[in-house]
């Protein structure tokens, strides 16, 4: 079916959905998951590494990396507004707040570029697309981390890890575990989940004009994969309706096809 040929009722639906965004439910969710990344990682670098029993310590890299993605959601839903729509200043700051914390990205570089991915997905003008010759997912996600990090970031983050570990004597093996590498796995997942399988070519080539595809897993798995990143064609054709949101416009879309 054409999106032009979905009943009346359905666009009723996602509008209500929409409408919701007015509310504060996107600034709560905002603040409870920089909250929770806030509190995890000072617990996390303030105890001492070696009482920390070996077992736990890959769950707590997972649920940093976990809470690293969900910063990046966050940022995401703000660069559509969709964190808190009437206040477009609370909206950026939240957004800008979370990249920071996430990797020291520049909010507004990140902005311009993102809006680029959703005017040409999956072209030659797409920041987040493979060069056009090796599609291969090792090499897409090393270009991918080429166009979005820069030696200056680098240089700043090495810096405060430098500050985090000689003067607030934090513990070398617990920036490691626990800042550094979180978010290079949540990178990963992120683009694994929201680029890779999302904007890969399928077999019968793309349908525009979004050139993406929907990763239809259980909402519970959908979720705990990438915040509900892979209902990915439901974002790219309603790009304002925020994450946790997104499952509702995949369940409409299915019942009116």
């Amino acid at each position: 079916m054409n999106i032009c040929e979905k009943p009346l009722s359905y666009y009723l639906e996602i509008e209500q959905l929409s409408a919701k965004e007015d509310t504060v439910y996107g600034l709560v969710f905002a603040i409870i998951i920089i909250s929770l990344w806030v509190a995890s990682l000072t617990f996390l670098l303030s105890i001492s590494y070696s009482k920390i029993p070996i077992w736990l310590i890959p769950i707590a890299i997972v649920w940093q990396m976990f809470l690293y993605t969900g910063l990046f959601i966050t940022a995401h839903d703000a660069m559509h507004g969709s964190v808190f729509r009437k206040n477009p200043k609370i909206n950026n700051f939240i957004g800008s707040l979370a990249v920071t914390l996430y990797a020291l990205f520049p909010y507004q570089q990140l902005l311009k570029k993102h809006w680029l991915h959703h005017r040409y997905p999956a072209s030659e003008f797409d920041p987040d697309f493979h060069d056009g010759k090796r599609e291969n997912g090792i090499f897409w996600y090393l270009r991918f981390m080429i166009e979005y990090s820069s030696l200056q970031q680098l240089i700043l983050l090495a810096v405060v890890f430098n500050l985090a570990k000689y003067v607030l004597h934090i513990s070398e093996m617990n920036l490691i575990l626990f800042w550094s590498l979180p978010p290079i796995l949540s990178s990963i997942q992120l683009f694994y989940f929201g680029t890779f399988l999302p904007h890969r070519e399928p077999e019968a080539g793309y349908i525009y004009p979004h050139c993406s595809q929907t990763i239809a897993l259980p909402s519970f798995w959908s979720f705990i994969a990438c915040y509900h990143f892979g209902y990915h064609e439901e974002h790219h054709e309603y790009p304002h309706v925020p994450w946790w949101q997104l499952p509702s416009v995949y369940k409409q879309r299915v019942l009116s096809n």
